[in-house]
């Protein structure tokens, strides 16, 4: 799994644990759901910080709760 792969695999759980969806979390983040759907369908290959923050904002989570997760120390490049 790349990085990529990893942020959403992490973006999907978020929204399913939360019962929320990826344009609802972008909105209430303030930022628009195209950067997000953009990494999702493969668009953008490197993400932003900021983008992952304002998902993290509009989901209710910190940066450290979003890359809490072991898959994130086993991406390859």
């Amino acid at each position: 799994m790349d990085i990529n792969h990893a942020i959403i695999r992490r973006m999907e759980e978020i929204c399913q644990e939360k019962n929320i969806n990826i344009c609802e979390t972008a909105l209430n983040g303030g930022k628009s759901p195209s950067a997000i759907y953009d990494l999702i369908k493969g668009r953008t290959k490197c993400s932003k910080v900021s983008t992952i923050k304002a998902f993290c904002l509009g989901a209710g989570i910190t940066l450290s709760e979003f890359f809490n997760r072991d898959y994130f120390n086993d991406f390859e490049d």
